[in-house]
């Protein structure tokens, strides 16, 4: 099997939370086809629990056991490799035996219990960017990633495939703003491949119906070729077929109909900067 992180691009993409199986099989078969079509490692995405809602009356997900067993069927049905977060260390065993890759949250990126738990998973690791991290912060945290790996197997003597994603950075109470030149400082500082979440970089916290989350979607399709075209080594989108009907994230996901066109543009953004810069 490639490794999930492997130099060229990557899309890791799925609705927000883990929902029915005709929800998430509708959005993997998309993807899949997408997959296929652009010659695009992709990676399916979805939460079995958002732990972190601003709403407490929010909706949060199946849950851990439910939320596994929807992904391994998207998996096996769809054979897209599968990506979750956790929010636990003692979540981690349970979920590594199912997906193909483990997420920590941005919110959970300074956890040292937690990315040493992954760590010790044995799985591709994607290591969300908080919200206040510099790329120094986040060369830390792969730092205990890779070191809690090395401990665990010192016989394998190889590092995990661990990936950041930069998804913004707070700026007052509201927007987050992208430094594009994170993309190569990340990517320096802990020699790792580093993604752009371009829905999560469009919220705005609070802004939303009933204090929850909102966002601007308008606004991804320019970060996102600005990512393209800044060096990014894959992208991050979550998309749904009735964004507005979505269960979290709503105001910042991508439209299932319009994401080919979407990925299309930027991979040939993508590409473009490539024969700039070789």
């Amino acid at each position: 099997m490639t490794a999930l992180w492997a130099p060229g691009p990557v899309l890791v993409a799925g609705p927000c939370v883990v929902e029915s199986d005709d929800a998430n099989l509708r959005v993997a078969n998309v993807l899949a086809e997408l997959g296929c079509t652009l010659g695009l490692r992709v990676v399916y995405k979805a939460s079995f629990d958002k732990a972190n809602r601003t709403n407490p009356d929010a909706p949060r997900g199946p849950g851990l056991e439910a939320g596994l067993a929807a992904l391994a069927r998207v998996r096996e049905i769809s054979g897209l490799p599968v990506l979750t977060d956790v929010h636990l260390p003692a979540q981690v065993d349970p979920v590594a035996r199912v997906v193909d890759a483990v997420q920590v949250p941005a919110f959970l990126c300074r956890q040292t219990d937690l990315l040493e738990a992954v760590g010790r998973a044995g799985k591709p690791v994607n290591l969300k960017k908080g919200q206040w991290a510099s790329p120094a912060v986040m060369a830390a945290a792969v730092e205990k990633v890779r070191r809690a790996s090395l401990a665990a197997a010192p016989a394998a003597c190889v590092a995990p495939e661990v990936a950041v994603t930069e998804r913004g950075t707070f700026f007052g109470y509201e927007d987050l703003v992208v430094d594009m030149r994170n993309f190569a400082r990340i990517r320096a500082a802990a020699a790792v491949p580093v993604l752009f979440d371009a829905t999560h970089a469009v919220q705005r916290p609070g802004r939303g119906r009933h204090g929850a989350t909102g966002g601007c979607r308008e606004d991804v399709p320019a970060l996102l070729l600005a990512a393209a075209a800044a060096g990014a080594d894959g992208f991050f989108v979550e998309t749904h077929p009735d964004p507005v009907r979505a269960p979290s994230d709503g105001a910042t996901m991508w439209p299932l109909a319009d994401l080919p066109e979407l990925v299309k543009r930027t991979l040939d953004v993508w590409h473009t900067a490539c024969e700039v810069t070789r």
